[in-house]
């Protein structure tokens, strides 16, 4: 049936319970929306400068049209900038030999590897998550340091990263024969291991699967994951999946229209039918893109279906946009698929800024931008965040008991 769709072109600790959720912070664009509010209440000089402030790439918002906003998915991106410091001070610090500790001089001078504002002091990040980061002197020396209750939850998250290896290196074989020439830099998995949901050290580990990868060097000496052997089981992407369970809804999902002119009157349901004509049948996005022509409608139909794939491959079926374009030559990106993202209002929400911006799948959230199917790692993150947000436990009780 999906051919009608798609055409052929063990612990340092023991465990602790879960916290309380982490709150949401609110949404940048309402923020800048009660900022605006503002404007007839300033003299003129300060006027202006709060209006070059909002019109300013890194404040106004890439959806311009406040009506399509989605204020639950833009909270997302607030609550990921609140819990930068945490999300790259524990893989930075995770990464040096225990006892995970670094003088503190030389913290201030890492803005960028564990993620404070450069030229704030690094202690007071570290100090608003009490209970997984504290200070400590060796000898006569300060030194960050990471507490017993984040050791604990670090080898937590170890083991989670081992129980899901099979099926990371499945989602990797998949991004691979996504890709026109089968292999991608190892250095771009890296950068992205993140939002792939890899662990630190996959890139060091892809040897472990000779079947399934092999690690070439270019004459640059830039190291490159090939992909070993093409697996047709696999080459079936997420909406061809979704497709045989329910045709209607992924038939609603994209639309390519055709322009047409008031003087050829159509009704709903002409339109609609016109619209299908062109729609479908789509591109499967594991098909060699390179041989459609540019500029043509099937090679949009790929380039949108690839970013489509790509997402549901990704740990929270979300993205920020330089996470995308990092495999641009690999997916036959453009510099024009903003206009094709934004056309498809049904499969895809731009949320963020226009210099800073993320793609969702809008499928995979609920309507008060809860994901649907929750990754163990996408829980174990929650429950970092929440204590992150604890400023102490009970003294009463030992952390063996926590």
């Amino acid at each position: 049936m999906a051919r009608r769709l798609f055409s052929a072109g063990r612990a340092l600790l023991p465990p602790v319970p879960a916290p309380t959720p982490a709150p949401v912070p609110a949404s940048s664009s309402a923020v800048a929306e009660a900022a605006a509010s503002l404007l007839p209440l300033l003299p003129c000089k300060r006027r202006k400068k709060l209006l070059k402030k909002l019109r300013s790439p890194r404040v106004a918002p890439i959806e311009p049209e406040a009506d399509r906003r989605v204020p639950a998915l833009d909270a997302v991106l607030d609550r990921d900038a609140a819990f930068r410091f945490l999300s790259r001070a524990r893989s930075f610090m995770a990464s040096l030999p225990p006892p995970h500790r670094i003088p503190l001089a030389e913290a201030g001078k890492l803005h960028r590897e564990l993620g404070f504002p450069r030229g704030r002091s690094v202690t007071r990040a570290a100090a608003r998550h009490p209970l997984l980061f504290h200070r400590t002197t060796v000898g006569s020396v300060p030194h960050l340091a990471l507490t017993p209750l984040m050791c604990s939850l670090l080898e937590e998250e170890r083991r989670i990263h081992e129980e899901l290896l099979p099926a990371r290196v499945l989602a990797v074989r998949k991004l691979l024969m996504l890709t026109a020439h089968r292999r991608v830099p190892l250095a771009k998995l890296h950068h992205c291991r993140a939002v792939l949901g890899l662990p630190d050290d996959f890139r060091d580990r892809v040897r472990d699967f000779p079947d399934d990868f092999r690690v070439a060097v270019d004459p640059d000496g830039l190291h490159v994951l090939e992909l070993a052997r093409w697996d047709p089981a696999l080459a079936v992407s997420a909406l061809e999946r979704d497709f045989v369970v329910d045709e209607r809804r992924v038939r609603r999902t994209f639309r390519f229209s055709v322009p047409h002119r008031r003087s050829m009157p159509l009704d709903a349901e002409e339109a609609e039918r016109l619209d299908a004509a062109t729609t479908f049948p789509l591109v499967s996005p594991y098909t060699n893109g390179g041989l459609l022509r540019p500029w043509t409608p099937e090679a949009e139909k790929y380039r949108v279906g690839a970013v489509h794939e790509f997402l549901s491959l990704t740990l929270e079926k979300r993205a920020l946009i330089h996470h995308v374009f990092e495999f641009k030559e690999e997916l036959g990106l453009t510099r024009h698929m903003y206009e094709s993202l934004r056309k498809q209002t049904r499969a895809f929400y731009l949320a963020g800024t226009e210099m800073n911006w993320a793609v969702f799948l809008r499928e995979a959230y609920d309507d008060d931008g809860a994901l649907r199917d929750k990754d163990p790692l996408v829980r174990f993150n929650e429950k970092l965040q929440g204590y992150a947000c604890m400023a102490d436990m009970d003294p009463r009780k030992s952390i063996a008991d926590r």
